[in-house]
C-alpha cells in the first residue's frame, strides 16, 4: 500500500472497515511520512459515526473545501465536462474501473489512480494539483481541521513549496459557504436530490449538482510565490 493510497483512504468518506486496518496504515505512514502519525492517532480516536459526521460537515456543505478537483478550476463551465472525459480516459488506460458514483475528479479517486503509476509520474500528478491542494488545505486550516495535514502531506510528496498555512493567511476574511444562510441559498436554487446510501451525508448528490457558485475558486486566486511554512 503506497502513501498516496493511504491518504486516499483517509480523505474518503470514513468507512467502518477502515478501523481494523489501523496497524497497516500506521506502519505505512511510519515508513513514509511520520509527521502524519499524530493525525492518524486523532482520526482513529473517534468512533466511525463521529468521524462520518465531521467529514460531512467539512466536505459536503458548500464548495470551498470540495474534494472535486475540477470544481476549483472550472466551476460549472463546459470545460469541466471535457476535463472529466479526459481524466476518465486516463483511468481506463490504467485499468482503473470506477465502481461507484464518484465523479472522476474526486480527489481520493485521483490519488488511487496515481498510486498505480510509477513514482515519477505519481509525483508529477500530485504536483499538477498542488495549488488546489494548498487552497483546500488553507480553508481546512482556517476551520481548525486536522484534514489540512493530509493536504500538506500530499504537497510534500510533490516537493511543492506550497503549504496550507501560507494559503490560510491569504484566505483570512473569505466568506464561508457552509453557513446556514449559504446552505439555504443552495436549497432555494435547486431541487434537493438524495443519494441511495443511507450511510452517506444527506447532501451526497449535492456534491455533484448543487455547489454554492458565489465563492472564488482556484482560478481567481494568485497562487504564485507561495512559500513553505
Amino acid at each position: 500500500m503506497t502513501l498516496l493510497k493511504v491518504i486516499a483512504l483517509l480523505l474518503d468518506y470514513p468507512d467502518e472497515a477502515l478501523w481494523p486496518a489501523l496497524p497497516e496504515l500506521e506502519r505505512r505512514i511510519r515508513e513514509s511520512d511520520p509527521a502524519l502519525l499524530p493525525f492518524l492517532s486523532r482520526y482513529f480516536a473517534s468512533p466511525p459515526l463521529d468521524k462520518q459526521a465531521e467529514w460531512c460537515g467539512l466536505f459536503e456543505r458548500g464548495s470551498a473545501t470540495s474534494l472535486l478537483l475540477f470544481e476549483h478550476v472550472h466551476g460549472e463551465s463546459r470545460d469541466r465536462g471535457q476535463a472529466m472525459v479526459d481524466l476518465l480516459a486516463q483511468y481506463q488506460r490504467a485499468g482503473l474501473q470506477l465502481s461507484r458514483r464518484e465523479l472522476p475528479d474526486y480527489l481520493p479517486l485521483y490519488l488511487e489512480y496515481l498510486s498505480l503509476q510509477p513514482e515519477t509520474v505519481a509525483r508529477e500528478g500530485v504536483r499538477d494539483i498542488a495549488p488546489i491542494l494548498a487552497l483546500i488545505g488553507g480553508r481546512l486550516r482556517l476551520r481548525d481541521s486536522d484534514f489540512s495535514q493530509l493536504m500538506d502531506a500530499l504537497l510534500r510528496c510533490a516537493d511543492s513549496p506550497l503549504r496550507s498555512a501560507s494559503l490560510a493567511a491569504r484566505l483570512t476574511g473569505e466568506a464561508r459557504d457552509d453557513t446556514p444562510a449559504a446552505m439555504d441559498a443552495i436549497w432555494q436554487e435547486e431541487q434537493v436530490k438524495f443519494g441511495e446510501d443511507p450511510r452517506r451525508c444527506d447532501h451526497e448528490m449535492q456534491q455533484h449538482q448543487q455547489r454554492f457558485r458565489q465563492q472564488a475558486g482556484a482560478e481567481y486566486l494568485d497562487l504564485s510565490g507561495g512559500e513553505s511554512t
